[in-house]
Parts: C-alpha cells; sequence; structure tokens
C-alpha cells in the first residue's frame, strides 16, 4: 500500500498541488469486482480544499488515472454500517449514495477516521458519522502508512497543524538562504555542521541585541533624571504657578459667558414662543366672524395660539410663573373662540338649510312636480360649499383643539343636510318615476301630488330643527304602490321571447325603451356629481384628507407637531356620507324594479350603464362613498338582468303549440333573433360584455333544446321540417350578427340544418317511387347477404319481368304527377316565413338525380345484356321539376 500512495502522490496529486492523506482500496457493493482507490486530499495552496477523490487503474493497467472527485463539503453522512462488529462495508452519501465495500476493515476503519478529522477541522458543516465507533472517532487511527517521501505525514499525525504554520519564502529570502550556502561550500553536504555555525551566529545576534537594549535603557534613566532634577529648580516652579492662575481665571470667565448665552437663548424662546400679540387675542375674542376679512384675522389669530400651546417647553420652564400665566391665558382664549366659533357655525348651517328649504316648504308640492317635470334634475349646493369652505381652516384648528366640539359640529351638519338631501332626493326619484312610467301627461293635472302645506307645519318643522325631538319628514307621496297601468298602447305584461316573436316593431315600443334608457342614464348623470361634490366638501372642509394639519412645523423651531389624524378618521368620510345619502341606495333599487315591472328587457340598458358608472367612480376613488354605493346596486341591477334570462328560459320551457297547425318558425326562435339584436345595440362598447356573452350562450343552448323538444312533440309538421327551418333561422341569425362567444353554435345550427334539410328531402322521395325504391332495396339486401350482383336475375322475387312490371308502374306521366303532389306536400308542411321552399324542392331534385343514376348503375351490374332502362330521362326529371316550380 506504501507503494501505491507514493505512485499516487507522484503521478496523479503533486501535479496538482494537492496532497494525499490517506487511501482505501475498495470496490462498488453488490457488483462484480472492480478495485479502486479511494484518496482523502487537500491542496497546498490557501484556501485549502479538501476533496475525496476516486482513483482506479487503466485499461491497460500500466498507470493510474483520476476518475472521480467530490469536495468534501458536499458530504452530508458517513455510514460505516456497524459500529459493534467489524464490517468492510460503509456508504457515503454525496448527491447521490455511493456504497463501497473496503479490502480490510482496519483500512476502512483508517479512512473514516482522517474524513472525521478533515471535516472537524476545515468544515463549517460538519458531516453526520452513524454507525462509526465513538473511540474511532476521538482517536488517532493505530495502523497509519506514511505518505511519500519528500511529503508532510498524514492527518493523524498532526500534518494540519504543520500546514497551518507553513509560509513559503518570497524570492529575497530565498536569494539570501543561497547567498549563505554559497559561503559555506560544505552546506550541502555537511548538513550539521551548516546548522550548528548558523547556530552560534545566532546566539552571537542575540548577544548583542540585548546589550544594546541594556545600553539604551541606561541613555533613558539619564534623561529621566535630568528632566527632574530640571522641575525642581525654582525656577520652573515659578512659572507652573502662575500658569496655573491663569488657566483658572480663564475657565470661569468661560463658564460665565456661556451661562450667560444659555439664559439669554431661554429669555428669547420664551419670548419667541409665548408671546402672543394683543391684535391676535383681539380677533380670538371678539373678531368678525361673518365677513372675509375678520374670518382671516380670526384664521391667523387661531393658528398663532395652536402654535403657542403646542409649543414644546424645555426642562423648568413648566416650574416659571410667567410660563403658567401664558398658558392658563391661552386656555381661556382657546375655550373662548371655540365656543364663538361653535355658536357662529350652528347659526350658519341652519341659516342655509331654511335657505335651500325655503323654496320646498313655501310652495305646493303639485307645483314643484310640474316644474320639475321637464327636466330631471337636483338642486346644487355649491352655493353653501362656496361659503361653508371659508370656515374650513378654523374647522380644523378646532378639530386639533376641541375635538368634542368639532365632533359635535360635524353631527349636527349631517343631521341638517340628511333632512334636506332626502326631501331632495325622494321628489327626484318621484318625478323619475312618474317619467319612466307614463303616467303624467303634459298639460294634464297630476294625481300624484299632495296637498299644500300650511302655516303650522311650516312652524313646527322649524321648532323641530331648533332642537325639539320630532324629526323632519318629506311632504310627498312615496311611489310604493304605484302600479304599472300605463295607456292602452302599452303592453300589460313583461316582454319576453316569446312574445316579441309575435310582435312587429311598433309593438316592440321601442322609442318607450329609448326613453326609459335616457330617464335612467339621466338619474345617475344627476346623482354622481352630486355625491361627488358634497364628499369632496366634506374632505375639504372638516379636513379629513390625509396630510399634515394646519400649523405643523419642524421641531428644531421649538414646536412639537399637530396631532395626526387616527386611523378611525380614515372611514369618517365614508360614514358621514352614508347617513347624508342614507334614501339614494334605496330609491336606486325602487326606480329598478319599477323599470324591470315595466320591461324586463330594462335590465339589460340598466346594467350598462350601471356598470359604466360604477367604472367611472371607481377609477375616480374606488374608496369613494358613490362607487360603493352604485357597486352595491349593481348587484340588484346584476340579479335582474340573470332573472330576466331565466325567466326567458323558462318560458321557452312551457311554450306549448298548435296541434292542428303547422309549426313555422318558433316563437323564442324568432325572439332570441329579436333579443340578441336589442343586445347587441345596447352593449356596444360596454364594460359588462362577458355578462351578455355568458346570458347569450345560456339563451342558445335553450333555444337549441327546446327546438328539438317540440320537433318532437310535433304532430302536424314532420320533425324534420320543424328542425330544418328553425335551425336555419338560427343559423341565418348567428351569421348576421356575428357574435364571436356563439361561433360554435353557428356551425352547429348549420349542421342541424343541413343534416334535416337531407333527411326530409330522402324521406320525402321515397314516395313517389315507392315500389321502385322498395324493389332496388331488396336487390341491395341481396347482395348485401352475399349474392352476386349478375346473380340477382336469378332471384325469383327479382328476376327481370319483375323488374320490367315494376318500372312499367312508373312512366313519365307518373312520375311527374308523384312529383307534383311531393311539391303540394312540401309546400304544406314549410312555411312562408323562411322561404325554404324552393332550397328544399332543388335539394330534392339533386337528390331524385342521385337515385336515378343509382338504380341505372344497379340494372348495368345486375341485369347486364337485358336491355332494360327506365321510362324516363334524367332530362325529363329536369323538366319536371322545372315545370312544376314555375306552376306553382
Amino acid at each position: 500500500m506504501t507503494a501505491i500512495k507514493h505512485a499516487l502522490q507522484r503521478d496523479i496529486f503533486t501535479p496538482n498541488d494537492e496532497r494525499l492523506l490517506s487511501i482505501v482500496n475498495v470496490c462498488k457493493a453488490g457488483k462484480k469486482k472492480k478495485n479502486c482507490f479511494l484518496c482523502a486530499t487537500v491542496t497546498t495552496e490557501r484556501p485549502v480544499q479538501v476533496r475525496v477523490v476516486k482513483v482506479k487503474k487503466s485499461d491497460k493497467g500500466d498507470f493510474y488515472k483520476r476518475q472521480m472527485a467530490w469536495e468534501l463539503r458536499d458530504l452530508a453522512e458517513v455510514d460505516a454500517k456497524d459500529a459493534s462488529k467489524e464490517n468492510p462495508e460503509f456508504d457515503l452519501h454525496f448527491e447521490k449514495v455511493y456504497r463501497w465495500v473496503a479490502s480490510s476493515t482496519a483500512e476502512k476503519n483508517s479512512f473514516i477516521s482522517c474524513i472525521w478529522k478533515l471535516n472537524q477541522r476545515y468544515l463549517r458543516k460538519k458531516v453526520e458519522f452513524v454507525n462509526v465507533s465513538s473511540q474511532l472517532l476521538e482517536e488517532l487511527p493505530k495502523a497509519e502508512e506514511s505518505v511519500p517521501s519528500g511529503e508532510s505525514q498524514s492527518v493523524a499525525g498532526g500534518d494540519e497543524d504543520a500546514l497551518d504554520d507553513y509560509q513559503e519564502l518570497n524570492a529575497r529570502e530565498e536569494q539570501d538562504i543561497e547567498g549563505m550556502m554559497e559561503v559555506c561550500e560544505y552546506a550541502i553536504s555537511n548538513a550539521e555542521a551548516f546548522a550548528e555555525k548558523l547556530s552560534k551566529e545566532l546566539q552571537v545576534l542575540d548577544g548583542a541585541n540585548i546589550h544594546s537594549i541594556m545600553a539604551s535603557e541606561k541613555q533613558v534613566n539619564i534623561l529621566m533624571q535630568l528632566l527632574d532634577e530640571a522641575l525642581s529648580e525654582e525656577m520652573l516652579q515659578s512659572v507652573k504657578e502662575q500658569m496655573d492662575q491663569i488657566s483658572q481665571s480663564n475657565r470661569l470667565i468661560q463658564i460665565s459667558n456661556t451661562n450667560n448665552g444659555k439664559l439669554l437663548d431661554e429669555i428669547q424662546f420664551l419670548v419667541n414662543y409665548m408671546d402672543l400679540s394683543k391684535g391676535h387675542i383681539r380677533a380670538l375674542q371678539e373678531g368678525d366672524l361673518s365677513s372675509s376679512k375678520g374670518i382671516e384675522a380670526c384664521i391667523n389669530a387661531s393658528e398663532a395660539l395652536l402654535q403657542c400651546m403646542n409649543v414644546a417647553l424645555r426642562p423648568g420652564h413648566e416650574k416659571l410663573m410667567s410660563v403658567k400665566q401664558q398658558q392658563h391665558l391661552f386656555t381661556e382664549l382657546r375655550d373662548t373662540f371655540s365656543r364663538r366659533l361653535t355658536n357662529h357655525l350652528n347659526n350658519v348651517f341652519v341659516h342655509q338649510y331654511f335657505s335651500l328649504s325655503s323654496f320646498w316648504l313655501g310652495h305646493d308640492q303639485s307645483s314643484v312636480l310640474s316644474q320639475h317635470m321637464a327636466e330631471l334634475t337636483l338642486p346644487k349646493h355649491s352655493p353653501l360649499h362656496r361659503d361653508l369652505l371659508h370656515y374650513a381652516k378654523l374647522m380644523e384648528w378646532l378639530k386639533n383643539t376641541q375635538r368634542e366640539k368639532y365632533e359635535g359640529l360635524s353631527r349636527t351638519y349631517v343631521d341638517y343636510m340628511t333632512r334636506l338631501y332626502e326631501r331632495e332626493i325622494k321628489d327626484f326619484f318621484e318625478v323619475a318615476k312618474i317619467k319612466m312610467a307614463g303616467t303624467a301627461k303634459e298639460g294634464k293635472g297630476n294625481k300624484f301630488a299632495t296637498l299644500p302645506r300650511k302655516e303650522s307645519a311650516f312652524k313646527q318643522e322649524t321648532e323641530s330643527l331648533h332642537g325639539s325631538s320630532g324629526k323632519l319628514t318629506g311632504s310627498t307621496s312615496s311611489l310604493n304602490k304605484l302600479a304599472v297601468q300605463g295607456s292602452s298602447s302599452r303592453r300589460s305584461q313583461s316582454s319576453s321571447l316569446l312574445d316579441m316573436g309575435n310582435m312587429s316593431a311598433s309593438d316592440l315600443d321601442v322609442a318607450d325603451r329609448t326613453k326609459f334608457d335616457k330617464i335612467f342614464e339621466q338619474v345617475l348623470s344627476e346623482l354622481e356629481p352630486l355625491c361627488l361634490a358634497e364628499q369632496d366638501f366634506i374632505s375639504k372642509f372638516f379636513k379629513l384628507q390625509q396630510h399634515p394639519t394646519l400649523g405643523e412645523v419642524e421641531e428644531s423651531d421649538g414646536v412639537v407637531p399637530s396631532r395626526q389624524p387616527t386611523p378611525g378618521e380614515k372611514d369618517m368620510v365614508r360614514l358621514m356620507m352614508n347617513k347624508v345619502f342614507q334614501s339614494i341606495e334605496t330609491e336606486l333599487n325602487s326606480l329598478i324594479t319599477l323599470g324591470d315591472k315595466i320591461d324586463t328587457f330594462h335590465s339589460l340598458y340598466m346594467l350598462v350603464k350601471m356598470s359604466h358608472h360604477v367604472w367611472t367612480a371607481e377609477n375616480v376613488d374606488p374608496t369613494s362613498y358613490l362607487s360603493t354605493t352604485l357597486g352595491n346596486v349593481l348587484v340588484t341591477v346584476k340579479r335582474n338582468f340573470d332573472k330576466c334570462i331565466s325567466g326567458q328560459i323558462r318560458q321557452m320551457e312551457e311554450v306549448k303549440i298548435s296541434k292542428k297547425s303547422k309549426v313555422g318558425i318558433l316563437p323564442f326562435v324568432a325572439g332570441f333573433e329579436e333579443f340578441a339584436e336589442l343586445a347587441e345595440t345596447i352593449f356596444r362598447n360596454a364594460e359588462r360584455r362577458g355578462d351578455l356573452d355568458k346570458a347569450y350562450v345560456k339563451l342558445i343552448r335553450a333555444v337549441f333544446m327546446n327546438v328539438e323538444k317540440v320537433a318532437n312533440e310535433s304532430q302536424k309538421t314532420p320533425r324534420d321540417v320543424v328542425m330544418m327551418e328553425n335551425f336555419h333561422h338560427i343559423f341565418s341569425t348567428l351569421s348576421h350578427l356575428k357574435i364571436s362567444c356563439l361561433e360554435t353554435e353557428r356551425r352547429e345550427a348549420k349542421h342541424k340544418y343541413t343534416d334535416h334539410l337531407q333527411s326530409y328531402v330522402i324521406n320525402s322521395l321515397g314516395q313517389p317511387l315507392e315500389k321502385l325504391n322498395h324493389f332496388f332495396e331488396g336487390v341491395e339486401a341481396r347482395v348485401a347477404q352475399g349474392v352476386r350482383e349478375d346473380e340477382v336475375s336469378y332471384q325469383l322475387a327479382f328476376n327481370k319481368q319483375e323488374l320490367r312490371k315494376v318500372i312499367k308502374e312508373y312512366p313519365g306521366k307518373e312520375v311527374k304527377k308523384g312529383l307534383d303532389n311531393l311539391y303540394k306536400k312540401v309546400d304544406k308542411h314549410l312555411c312562408e316565413e323562411e322561404s325554404l321552399l324552393q332550397v328544399v324542392w332543388h335539394s330534392m331534385q339533386d337528390e331524385f338525380i342521385r337515385q336515378y343514376k343509382h338504380f341505372e348503375g344497379l340494372i348495368g351490374r345486375c341485369y347486364p345484356g337485358s336491355g332494360i332502362t327506365m321510362e324516363f330521362t334524367i332530362g325529363d326529371m329536369l323538366e319536371y321539376f322545372s315545370s312544376i316550380a314555375q306552376s306553382h
């Protein structure tokens, strides 16, 4: 093994700057024995790399070659199989498990011990050793073989320490050693003598160094002694005392200056930040809150007061009497001004409310409604917002100083505006419902108007607004019991695919639907700016935006920042809007219900309009009250749309066809065409196109299913005719509208139409030549049973005489007569709306010619040389079909 290690070190590892530390002769477990060597190596350069290398002999066996190498850091586990018994097997777990069998247990133990030492020395990530004796991991292996000459010993012998202490000579050191060895000629031949000489010279140098150090120390001591003598001299001592006195005097002066400067800074700080001008005090106590100049003066004074109150006092300031007096003054001014401001704004709210309400409270409700019938509009509150926004900064000051008063004003504003908006919105929606239902006639009286309000009612409401517990109520009636009762021209029930199929264009009342669409759009267009304007006003007036509050300055100026909005204030706008406009969602749902009762197809218009307004509101502010409310209403509209689709499907399933008349185009098939044309017009470029596509699929599948159902139940009209005509109509409709989501259904409709057309033609053509068809069907049956075609004529029932007898029964005149009867029968089966008579007749002609050629072919093959032919030719057939079509 020693010779092998020498050879491996020399031939493989030395050229790669590696040292071989341990070796084990192994073969793979469970396979045919092919011996190789596992070697544990380290690099001679730093940082040290530790590897496990697999080495094997070449195929010729004259040299060793390196086959595979693994980094020791990739080794996860070493499994020795058995810690108590001798076992040559062991496993190494790299990226996969390698199973080995060593030539001896001693070699295996030595190799595993070397791996353990290397792991402990060089790796942070420790390898897991399984089934290995603890004694083997603690002690050095007993059986260690030396490394080849010129190399260090194995890792068990401590060569790692030597490797760590080893430092390579630089070029200058190499030159010095070579020069020294050239001086001593025997340096190479007699190394011991050379070493002894070097040792003596080193001793001489050490002695010289010690002598030099001792001599230097003596000189230093002499110098120190001289300095001590100089300090002891009287002159030096006098100078030292004078310098000490000067230093002490300067230090006292510096302390005094520093204290004076700090005191001045403190006084200046208090004067700058704790003093409020007389003009500001006067504005806070008696400033005019009704004029622009007075409001501006109060704003400036309130900001100055807030800065003074928010000063970050330094330690000890709060104990000064002047500071306490100023703080007391600031508190009194804050309380006084907050009371004045609260009372004034309360009065402003009441005044503005009655200014807007006086029109409603002082007029007959019927005249009000009459005035608003011409234009469906909501009153604008921009003047109110403009006037109140002058107080926005004062509201912010109140928010930062007197939170309770600020919240009280917020509740007061919301209470007044809730009552005002409730009346305006209810009246607005009542007008919209009247217009929508068509009960109001221009120039006629309106039964929906209420009695005039009396002065006592106005007085009572005024008292309730000034603090009574009574609640302001609207003066107009609601439309909860409004019935859908229009003029005689209006439909008495909701639209459906069935009644649409039986109506003319005028019956569909397209103008009414267009009118409804405009009314609904007008309602949403009026509500949208109203809600956005009110939300914008509330945010600005009550200062609920998420930005730094008024009066906030840098802390370095001695002022702490004003209180930031709490997380709960983020929802305050939404809560106030929900209260102010609490009736909008209810009124919208009521209007939607009315529109759905008038005509279920109104849900299509409402879905498109509502979706567009929701999309617009979300683009402006996805968290706004308008976006949330319209989103909730959109759910109701979508639910009504789904009910509309479900209702059409249900009516398809309940359709009944008369047993005494032909079917023709089914009502719901024609109705689907009308629905699709209407929907395509409404949903052009709509955001909710996907909802319509889903409805299309549901409807068309229901149409398909119920067409087949009616066709199967039809007694008067053949099933193939019902299927052919209706699926032809569906195919034409889908081809015309080009609805992309129904392309599959369009192809399916064409396929069904074609199949049933062919089936109807084949079944109908069997009647004019019934006996001839039966005869040749029998011939084909014999051939199918194995009878040769040229032997069919020997069959008793199908001999030449029988064939001639059948052919004689169908001369040209009889064939024409039979075709004429067939044309009349087909004409009775088909409906005029679809105009398929000529298409079917032409298909029958083609099928008849095909059958004729087929019969001729059978005669030629089964009755060769008989000279038997049909009584009429193809030319005769074409003339028959043409003359029959022209005669009808």
